[in-house]
């Protein structure tokens, strides 16, 4: 398939848009739901109070319209997002009472959700990334609450298929804590990504790179060429490839209403060749804080921020260029 970014997706349904959101798809539909925004059009630093929200949005084809299909059992967003069969299972996350280690398995059919209760996390954290291996969710790192001056170093499997479902604690990578990690899968192993580590408070934007194989555990891998944080996860499977879209690499951090935007270029590593090359450029603003998922068979990032506080309600979508 050629690259193509000229994809065109109805944008969400909101004036201002969400951060944080859930994605995937379920039965065929589109499903974005929750996340925050600042519904003033402010930022933090200028005083404007985050809200978060409970939507879930549902597009069942790509020349069709959004429609409100429900709500979540809560106002919740920041979490992970996973796609399982014909369901959508959204991962912990954050709301204006804390972060939470409830997990939900969504079903849209005929305009409606379903929703039923999973096992929770064996601990409240948002900021977290996960990914599905077969029926196995696999979740790393993260922040156990909003005011954590550290972040965590956890590794968590469920495996959906087992008749009693259980997380099970796994043994970590072996680096420092992390979270807004970007995860991948390929060939049945884990990859993470990147990340931001918080010591006493202070982000550390991280490079480093790590496998996990069921099998034979974790082993580290050549460090990415710049830090992606935040960006849309899980990375994108391609031949050998594991694609990044954009991310935060740090430079602009402290600019606020100077910020350029985050980085358009698209980062490959190629498990065979255990290398790093860049791919080229998003031609549009990437997001950051948003997930990633397939939808008939084009990536679909919808939402995010485009810059510090500021929220888009472009859905971007795209076939990318084949590793």
């Amino acid at each position: 398939m050629e690259e193509d970014w000229s994809i065109s997706l109805p944008n969400i349904p909101d004036p201002i848009g969400f951060a944080g959101s859930f994605t995937g798809v379920s039965n065929g539909a589109l499903l974005v739901a929750g996340g925050a925004n600042f519904p003033d059009g402010g930022t933090p630093w200028t005083g404007s109070k985050k809200v978060w929200h409970d939507h879930i949005f549902a597009l069942e084809k790509p020349g069709g319209e959004w429609r409100t299909a429900g709500i979540l059992p809560q106002a919740l967003g920041y979490g992970a997002s996973v796609t399982w069969k014909d369901a959508c299972i959204f991962i912990g996350g954050s709301s204006e009472k804390g972060h939470h280690a409830e997990v939900w398995m969504l079903k849209y059919n005929e305009g409606r959700i379903t929703s039923t209760v999973l096992p929770s996390l064996p601990k409240a954290i948002a900021n977290t990334a996960a990914v599905l291996i077969g029926d196995v969710i696999y979740v790393a790192g993260g922040l156990d609450s909003p005011d954590a001056l550290q972040t965590a170093h956890n590794f968590w499997s469920l495996d959906l298929a087992a008749e009693h479902k259980t997380w099970k604690e796994l043994a970590p990578w072996p680096g420092v804590s992390r979270m807004l990690a970007v995860t991948g899968t390929l060939d049945g192993n884990f990859y993470l990504f990147s990340g931001a580590e918080l010591e006493n408070g202070v982000r550390n934007y991280l490079r480093d790179a790590y496998e996990y194989s069921p099998v034979t555990g974790w082993k580290k891998l050549p460090s990415l060429p710049n830090a992606v944080v935040a960006a849309p996860t899980p990375a994108y499977a391609a031949g050998e490839g594991l694609q990044i879209f954009g991310g935060d690499d740090g430079t602009a951090a402290s600019l606020r209403e100077e910020h350029p935007g985050f980085s358009r270029q698209i980062l490959n590593y190629n498990t065979q060749e255990n290398t790093w090359s860049v791919k080229g450029q998003l031609p549009a603003a990437p997001p950051v804080t948003t997930s990633l998922t397939l939808w008939n068979g084009v990536v679909v990032i919808p939402g995010g921020e485009i810059k510090p506080a500021i929220r888009t309600t472009t859905v971007l979508s795209g076939i990318p260029k084949q590793s």
